[in-house]
């Protein structure tokens, strides 16, 4: 059996006026969501799904609903994971979101990653993220490097 979890998130911009200047149904919104997480260890893969209902542009960057779509809806998510030894995983992950906004189209969010764990308590992690457009910001694509320690 997988892990699984739901819940829900609250989110509140405090920029209303903004909000509502470009379109935006209102400035804070609760997201919903249920999540399922299997190990399959003979293999050395990590998959997770995830269904979110929300109303979040921007993931509430841009408010909640919009002139295009101001109800919920069901977005997916998901991710996998292989692992190539102890220490050194590959994978991507992807995220739909909702296109309510007539002022700034959205676009689902990927990368592929690989991460390295040289010790229990470091891990070190490099993708390549596609994010496509942000707030009428086209093709916004990078790299993303992260060191993270814990003790």
């Amino acid at each position: 059996m997988p892990q699984t979890a739901v819940g829900l998130q609250y989110k509140r911009n405090d920029q209303s006026a903004v909000i509502h200047a470009i379109g935006g149904k209102s400035a804070e919104g609760v997201d919903f969501y249920g999540t399922a997480t299997k190990l399959f260890l003979e293999q050395s893969v990590l998959l997770n799904a995830t269904v979110r209902a929300t109303r979040a542009n921007q993931l509430g960057i841009l408010g909640f609903g919009g002139d295009r779509n101001s109800g919920y809806s069901a977005e997916f998510e998901g991710s996998a994971a292989y692992l190539l030894s102890r220490k050194t995983a590959i994978g991507f992950e992807y995220r739909a979101k909702p296109n309510n906004l007539s002022f700034a189209a959205e676009n689902r969010w990927l990368d592929v990653f690989i991460a390295y764990f040289p010790t229990r308590n470091v891990s070190l992690t490099l993708a390549a993220v596609d994010l496509g457009d942000i707030a009428g910001q086209r093709r916004q694509r990078g790299v993303y490097l992260s060191v993270q320690a814990g003790f």
